[in-house]
């Protein structure tokens, strides 16, 4: 991890760079992060943006994987709505059988804490400013610090439900005398930090920038609300969950739209439509990584089996006119293609982050769990009206049924979010409350999508809380001695 945000600090400071010749002029290398930069307020907009286009850039060497194809992998290699493809690799279909080792270079956690370390370094620099440009004034920088704080939480969010126990690494790296060894933070630190963090953020963050397109593909009030709804239910903190759900709904500034013919294209295609809340804007930051994911000939992913049988399941009676919306724009039924982050190479599909349904349906599961069944289960019902939903799909839970209502939303999540990398993280989060109470929804998940002769030795592993996690990659183990491997990949 040393290696790899110390080289992410260099490549901070070329994104924010207005000279290559400049960058060449010889000085120490200290003095290039405060002295050659940091001076007005433009350069920490630069460094801002530089935050920004970490998210969707390219890796910086063939070995790395861009960050949005490892938020992909790390949410729905494990879970039920992909299958191998012709191009799968060996490691790849080794975690699709749930044989995760340490060596298995998906594991690498590189992209997480290359954008962390950008973030970082604006937290760093970003207040000297007012030091030498009077025109920066304090609500400007901290709605700067708010972005910083906010997308470094989205990446520890993902990294603690990924490995569980990650080093939390506050400070940036830009210089040799700034690599240290990390220990692993506990889970529950790093999110009571993030929690804190995000907290302080929303202080300070903008409601909106004035134009459409920056107020979905940048940080503002909203997206820290659905960050932090998100992360409490995770934590199992329903009032708070609700809470900041509610400010989102009541701002009126988000809607679902009508399910016609245009609504993939307004939503995913188009983008920055009324539903998103938060995008990684891909029109100016073009990624070839899920066009060689999903759609080139020897595509590494394709839809499962499971997503034509129980996710969207045709309507028995009229299948060519009642359907859902969803299913043909998600993928193709004919080859099981996916298709919801378009065909082109490369393609230009913003990713989306949080929508108005993600709040409304993280709502219902708050709902649920606080004894108030009825009021979730409208919420499930108003979001599959707009969908089309077919018959086929509904559900009647008892409205005073925890678990059923929880199964409903799983299975509505399914086929909202399919393909998002969501839903390993949904069912993970699901099983796991009240101490593992519904652990049976990992053990029933590994018998219908791992090969039979692999199923037994699967669902042993997964009886094992500790395999919920995936380990740290031998590389990150041999840099850092004081990393300790996740408990479970040390037998």
């Amino acid at each position: 991890m040393k290696k790899i945000i110390y080289s992410t600090g260099i490549i901070m400071m070329l994104i924010m760079s207005t000279s290559c010749k400049k960058w060449l002029d010889l000085q120490p290398r200290d003095g290039i992060t405060r002295q050659g930069y940091w001076k007005t307020k433009e350069d920490i907009q630069a460094a801002v943006a530089g935050c920004y286009a970490s998210l969707l850039s390219s890796p910086p060497n063939a070995s790395d994987r861009a960050l949005t194809e490892n938020i992909f992998m790390f949410g729905e290699m494990r879970a039920d709505l992909v299958d191998a493809g012709p191009g799968a690799t060996n490691e790849e279909k080794d975690i699709l059988d749930v044989n995760i080792v340490s060596s298995n270079s998906i594991t690498r956690w590189s992209a997480f804490y290359k954008t962390i370390n950008f973030c970082n370094t604006v937290l760093d620099y970003a207040p000297s400013v007012k030091e030498s440009d009077p025109t920066l004034s304090d609500t400007e920088l901290n709605a700067y610090l708010s972005e910083a704080l906010a997308l470094r939480s989205m990446m520890y969010f993902y990294l603690v439900r990924s490995f569980r126990d990650v080093p939390l690494k506050l400070t940036s790296t830009a210089k040799d005398t700034d690599l240290q060894d990390l220990p692993k933070t506990p889970a529950a630190d790093i999110l009571t930090r993030i929690v804190a963090d995000l907290k302080k953020a929303e202080s300070t963050a903008v409601t909106t920038y004035g134009n459409v397109a920056s107020d979905k593909g940048r940080v503002t009030k909203f997206t820290i609300n659905a960050m932090l709804a998100d992360i409490y239910l995770w934590m199992d903190k329903y009032e708070d969950c609700l809470a900041e759900c509610n400010k989102i709904i009541s701002s009126q500034r988000y809607a679902l739209l009508s399910g016609n013919s245009s609504w993939y294209t307004n939503v995913f295609y188009n983008g920055s439509s009324t539903e998103t809340i938060f995008e990684f804007n891909n029109k100016t930051s073009l990624n070839p990584a899920f066009y060689n994911l999903l759609i080139q000939s020897r595509k590494r992913y394709l839809a499962s089996s499971y997503v034509s049988t129980d996710v969207f399941i045709p309507d028995d009676v009229d299948p060519d006119r009642i359907y859902d919306i969803r299913a043909d724009n998600f993928y193709r039924n004919t080859d099981f293609t996916i298709v919801k982050w378009g065909t082109e190479n490369p393609t230009n599909v913003n990713w989306q982050a949080y929508r108005i349904s993600d709040i409304l349906l993280i709502k219902a599961e708050a709902l649920a769990q606080t004894n108030a069944g009825a009021e979730a289960l409208q919420i499930i019902n108003d979001i599959r009206l707009r969908r089309g939903a077919v018959a086929a799909t509904a559900q009647t839970p008892d409205p005073t049924d925890k678990d059923a209502i929880c199964d409903y939303i799983l299975a509505e999540r399914a086929r909202e979010f399919a393909f998002e990398g969501k839903r390993w993280f949904d069912i993970l989060r699901m099983a796991k409350r009240d101490n593992y109470k519904r652990i049976d929804l990992l053990l029933n998940m590994v018998a219908q999508t791992v090969s039979p002769a692999l199923q037994q030795s699967a669902i042993t592993k997964y009886r094992d809380i500790n395999s919920h996690y995936l380990p740290i990659n031998e590389s990150e183990l041999f840099a850092d001695p004081q990393l300790v491997q996740n408990p479970f990949y040390t037998k």
